[in-house]
């Protein structure tokens, strides 16, 4: 995993603690669908309410797939909240965007992929948040398995976890992201929002999601 920007990984980092996007309770965790316990609850679903944080992160995706990924021929979405920033993502460079459902539609033609696509075709799939990779790399497969060529990711912020990481590497797929975790723990200490023994607490629990309590 990649950080595009320290100074962007900031700015995005305060404004979603401005909006309260970003909660964080150390005494009483938030219980994520795994199972696992975490201090730290992150809503980037949010910042489309915010005109101003919206466009930041449109621009700053839109700039950062121009960079890594300049070959890209379309967006897709994960869904359901890579979809609107894929679509904002897709009119900002002018490309083709396309959606990838969590199960294949119930009725209908059953599709998993809604949108115009084609075989070989280069795709970046847009994610709004990263924790395991699971659900992100889901989609991934369901790509490739259309036969798109998948040749990265873009997400607006990621925990950094190593099984995160793990996850990536053997998918070999290449991800960026505008906003992390310890540029939110920095941020959230810096504006006051933590303290030093509440910073400790964050530390450990990256370290060891699935034990921490």
């Amino acid at each position: 995993m990649t950080l595009y920007s320290e100074a962007l990984a900031g700015e995005i980092a305060a404004e979603l603690l401005h909006i309260e996007a970003i909660k964080i309770s150390v005494k009483k965790p938030f219980k994520w669908a795994s199972g696992w316990y975490s201090p730290i609850y992150c809503d980037n679903r949010k910042s489309l309410s915010y005109p101003k944080l919206r466009t930041t992160i449109k621009n700053g995706l839109a700039a950062l797939i121009k960079k890594q990924f300049p070959d890209v021929e379309c967006i897709a979405g994960v869904a359901t909240a890579g979809i609107p920033q894929g679509a904002l993502v897709a009119d900002e460079l002018y490309l083709p965007m396309i959606y990838v459902r969590s199960q294949p539609k119930g009725h209908g033609l059953g599709n998993k992929i809604e949108g115009a696509y084609h075989k070989n075709q280069k795709v970046v799939v847009i994610e709004d948040l990263v924790s395991t990779g699971k659900s992100s790399l889901e989609a991934v497969s369901a790509l490739r398995e259309a036969g798109m060529e998948v040749i990265g990711m873009a997400a607006i912020f990621t925990y950094g976890l190593k099984v995160a990481d793990e996850n990536f590497e053997k998918a070999k797929v290449p991800l960026y992201t505008l906003c992390n975790y310890p540029s939110l723990v920095k941020e959230s200490l810096a504006s006051g929002k933590i303290n030093d023994d509440e910073l400790l607490s964050l530390k450990s629990w990256r370290v060891d999601p699935e034990g921490w309590q």
